[in-house]
């Protein structure tokens, strides 16, 4: 296994020590099978990816946006879905091209001061993702068991042994397990958009995007949320790491279908989450803005209103399933983009269970807070709330990532095309836009 130590062109140091180097090339590309076999040996990455485009704090946004909006927002949904196929292909390159994730690239490019800044903005918001994940899975847990809310939200600081479980068992394990839930948590939101009969028309019009999204204070505050739960900082890291469990070799040809068949993986996955974001959407959309309940914020007040909307028992419990096995997934996925982060910006190595721990239990404190006090009903704010945080992290994962990648002299022939960086480019002008739009709206009250 090489280790990079010396230092390439383009870089001021060397890669050191790979990412995730329990499971660094170990699945095999055979050279001598067909396209369609080798292209099936790079699937999977991208749909532990698509966990973050889904994740509970998704849910808050989504149904939120849905009572409040109707399908108005269903085209912020699309647009982030294409925002986020476009930085992924990026995370791709980079980790081909250059072989080193993003948190790696930023402590091999920046000088210290800056990285240390950097890392801690990707601390922030993976504890904002971890906290999203701590309240969803105790919803789900009180919603399926009737677990209190409180307990539900200390039993999640147990999941670290079953990410320990799964590491051991192979990076293809995990990438089976997620893929499984995915599968489940489809056909849940399948049974219940065809169970809530929506205004189909409405649906393809909400997919157009009018200017009331950025003119109202409260549909742009949602919107934000949206794409920060999308668009996540934290999958731009992750990505960047998991490509490289794939053997694809060194030769300019083989990164190059390396290259090619890590994307066509990110965005078919990505595809499938759009249809899961849209169907929270539409859901909400359908049963509680179609019947005036446009106040609902809160994950458990949607599921008490489901089974009356709806006209059937079954749609609240296919809601509290998928809602457990998104935490699960997302449980999983931020696990190994915590370990990326400290890894590659630090170069510090802890146990994957002792990094769980710890950030796990930074979230558990605010996210205990919230439900001893407030009750249920603070768990819905808190959940959009992170989401926002997330959009305000973006643009420091984001711009080093666009940098990075059309450097010839860091990627070199593997460099992003100009139409591809411009676009990225105008992607992240778009977020900080934004962020900065919704502060100005803030502070004016």
């Amino acid at each position: 296994m090489k280790n990079g130590n010396t230092t390439s062109p383009g870089w001021h140091r060397g890669r050191g020590e790979p990412p995730l180097v329990d499971v660094f090339r170990t699945i095999q590309v055979e050279p001598n099978t067909s396209t369609v076999r080798r292209a099936l040996t790079f699937a999977g990455p991208g749909f532990l990816v698509a966990v973050g485009y889904m994740d509970p704090g998704n849910w808050a946004t989504s149904i939120a946006g849905g009572a409040q909006f109707g399908y108005a927002l269903l085209a912020v949904v699309l647009i982030s879905n294409i925002m986020a196929i476009i930085l992924q292909s990026l995370c791709a390159r980079l980790a081909v091209g250059s072989g080193r994730d993003l948190a790696q690239a930023c402590r091999d490019a920046y000088p210290r001061p800056v990285a240390i800044v950097l890392w801690v903005f990707a601390e922030v918001a993976i504890i904002a993702t971890d906290i999203a994940e701590v309240v969803g899975t105790a919803i789900g847990l009180n919603l399926l068991f009737g677990i209190p809310l409180e307990l539900g939200v200390v039993i999640t600081a147990l999941d670290v042994f079953l990410i320990l479980w799964l590491q051991r068992m192979g990076f293809r394990w995990i990438e089976a397990f997620i893929i499984t839930l995915l599968g489940v948590i489809f056909v849940c939101f399948l049974l219940q958009i065809a169970m809530a009969d929506p205004d189909w028309g409405g649906v393809i019009r909400g997919f157009a995007p009018t200017t009331e999204i950025v003119n109202n204070p409260a549909m742009l505050y949602l919107a934000l949320g949206i794409i920060g739960a999308t668009v996540m900082p934290h999958n731009l890291y992750l990505h960047s790491a998991i490509v490289q469990t794939r053997a694809y070799g060194e030769s300019l040809p083989e990164k190059r279908e390396a290259l090619r068949f890590a994307t066509w993986d990110s965005t078919s996955a990505l595809m499938f989450a759009l249809l899961i974001n849209a169907s929270i959407l539409i859901l909400a959309a359908a049963t509680f803005h179609a019947g005036g309940h446009t106040s609902v914020t809160d994950i458990g007040e949607a599921h008490a209103m489901l089974a009356p909307l709806v006209g059937s028992l079954l749609a609240p419990k296919l809601f509290a399933i998928a809602l457990l096995c998104c935490g699960l997934n997302s449980t999983v996925t931020a696990t190994m983009a915590g370990q990326v982060v400290m890894e590659g910006f630090l170069d510090i190595r802890l146990p994957a269970w002792l990094r769980r721990l710890i950030t796990r239990l930074i979230a558990i404190v605010p996210a205990a807070a919230v439900t001893i006090y407030y009750g249920a009903e603070g768990t819905g704010t808190l959940l959009i709330l992170s989401q926002v945080v997330l959009a305000f992290q973006l643009p420091f994962a984001i711009v080093p990532l666009v940098m990075f990648t059309r450097d010839q002299g860091k990627l070199g022939d593997l460099a992003a095309p100009i139409w591809l960086w411009v676009t990225a480019g105008v992607i992240a002008l778009v977020i900080i836009g934004l962020n900065v739009w919704l502060l100005w709206g803030l502070a004016a009250g």
